[in-house]
């Protein structure tokens, strides 16, 4: 088959050489040639369109009954219509023909199906609109020493410039949406017109009462006098600005960790400096237009809002909890029956009775989940020890996998007792330290000798001054000098 390039190489020649030499060099028949340049068109402007069936349409007979449940419902699939035909008509029709099928119903659906989703582009203009979403970062692989790091990224936007800022957080919360909007315009130093986010629906899930979520968010938008603006439910494309950064910032996060080397460091802060750098470096290109845009927003309040939400009235129950955002936490026993007031953080709760500091407690990601510190409650296990085997939160009484080694070896050797022996231990490891209690079981357990409370405080008051651990290396020092024997020996076999 001649092609346009062809043609085009032959013309070009037969304007100086004769039309067989112009042939030859495009590669062609005379004839062919000559037959070209008599049309004076090329190849692809000859061709004329098929507008005949090479075969039977299989469908023909039964279309009209296919248009009609397309007519009914539009999404219909080519796949479900015939599963529907072989089921009316097993004889006529057969799993190979759904190709044929799905053209078919392609050419419907553009020309004569339904009118599609028109998507329009907007106009940006400066200082006009900021828009935010939470991304998991899951897939990136990033580990904290040697740790997965499940996190996700609080992503804010400016629509116009397009510079943009992140905040590391764990879960859709109302405390991780402020963090990430304050920390975003105070690191901008302006505020723009208006902020655009999805419908919250995630965030909106973890409160009891949506309404004092949306009193929240609607009061942290007026401090700053930004007015809102929500996208549609299930139409992510209408906040399409920042789902665009996501991937572009992801992708330039994931090519920034193959240059680095690794995906693992040594600490969050660590991590984080990283994404600051990383951000920094994204953001380079865009201070024409961020200037373009600072010029025209709004100064910012004079402080900042906390991000912490109170919970008033919170009581502690006879088993030493309290209930905070579907999670469940431990307190001084010395508390129970009483109300404190809790102070929900990004990342930790703060307990306060009387306007006092009790406690500060990492905060528990996700629901249904418990943080038990056995230092509350161990006074009162030491006098109940019956209570131990059967407590709904035993788990969390051993600090380390070698408090539960030593609770095993103690149940092999007292049957009846291992509780009331394994929680004076326990109750050690509260009065005087977990980490000193925990080396002393390491010796023990090694060592092969009898797990018992009088052997662990007599370590434990010795200060541990045993051999050190099995993991602690020693290499002697080389001597450059043993070298030179070796080369020396193969001197010496060699000749």
């Amino acid at each position: 088959m001649v092609t346009d390039q062809q043609v085009r190489r032959m013309l070009r020649v037969a304007q100086t050489e004769t039309l067989e030499v112009a042939a030859a060099k495009a590669g062609m028949d005379p004839k062919t040639a000559r037959k070209y340049r008599r049309a004076g068109r090329l190849p692809s402007e000859l061709k004329v369109p098929r507008s005949w069936r090479t075969r039977k349409d299989p469908f023909e007979e039964v279309w009209p009954e296919i248009q009609a449940q397309l007519e009914l419902n539009p999404g219909l699939q080519a796949v479900t219509l015939l599963g529907w035909l072989r089921r009316e008509r097993a004889e006529q029709f057969e799993d190979g023909q759904l190709r044929t099928l799905q053209r078919r119903i392609k050419v419907w659906r553009a020309t004569e199906g339904p009118a599609r989703e028109v998507f329009f582009a907007q106009v940006h203009h400066p200082g006009e609109l900021g828009a935010s979403d939470f991304t998991h970062m899951g897939e990136l692989g990033v580990t904290i020493q040697g740790r997965p790091l499940d996190h996700l990224l609080y992503h804010f936007v400016l629509t116009y410039s397009n510079w943009e800022d992140v905040t590391v957080c764990f879960s859709e919360s109302f405390e991780a949406l402020s963090e990430g909007i304050q920390n975003a315009l105070w690191r901008l130093g302006a505020v723009p017109e208006a902020h655009r986010s999805d419908r919250l629906t995630a965030a909106v899930n973890r409160v009891p009462d949506p309404e004092v979520f949306n009193r929240r968010y609607l009061g942290l938008l007026q401090h700053y006098r930004l007015q809102a603006q929500r996208t549609n439910a299930h139409r992510a494309n209408e906040n399409g600005d920042v789902e665009q950064r996501h991937h572009r910032f992801k992708q330039a996060a994931d090519q920034a960790l193959m240059l680095r080397g690794s995906r693992d460091f040594e600490s969050r802060e660590a991590y984080e400096a990283f994404l600051a750098e990383l951000r920094d470096q994204v953001n380079a290109g865009r201070t024409r237009r961020l200037a373009e845009e600072r010029a025209v927003m709004r100064a910012l309040p004079e402080r900042r809002l906390p991000s912490h939400r109170h919970l008033h009235g919170v009581r502690v129950d006879h088993q030493s909890l309290i209930r905070v955002d579907r999670n469940v936490y431990s307190v001084q026993s010395r508390l129970i029956g009483e109300h404190v007031e809790v102070r929900l953080h990004v990342e930790h709760l703060e307990v306060f009775h009387g306007q006092r500091k009790i406690e500060e407690i990492p905060r528990l990601r996700g629901r249904g989940k418990h943080q038990i510190n056995y230092r509350h409650v161990i006074d009162w296990l030491v006098r109940k020890p019956g209570a131990f085997e059967n407590y709904r939160y035993r788990e969390e009484l051993f600090p380390t996998s070698r408090f539960r080694m030593a609770y095993d070896a103690l149940r092999q050797r007292h049957r009846d007792g291992a509780a009331r022996h394994y929680l004076k231990i326990l109750h050690v490891a509260a009065q005087e330290s977990e980490a000193g209690v925990d080396e002393a079981l390491r010796q023990l357990i090694e060592t092969g000798r009898p797990i018992e409370l009088e052997a662990v405080q007599q370590l434990v008051r010795e200060g541990l001054r045993i051999a050190p651990p099995a993991t602690d290396v020693v290499v002697a020092p080389v001597d450059p000098a043993s070298y030179d024997t070796l080369l020396d020996d193969q001197e010496e076999a060699a000749a």
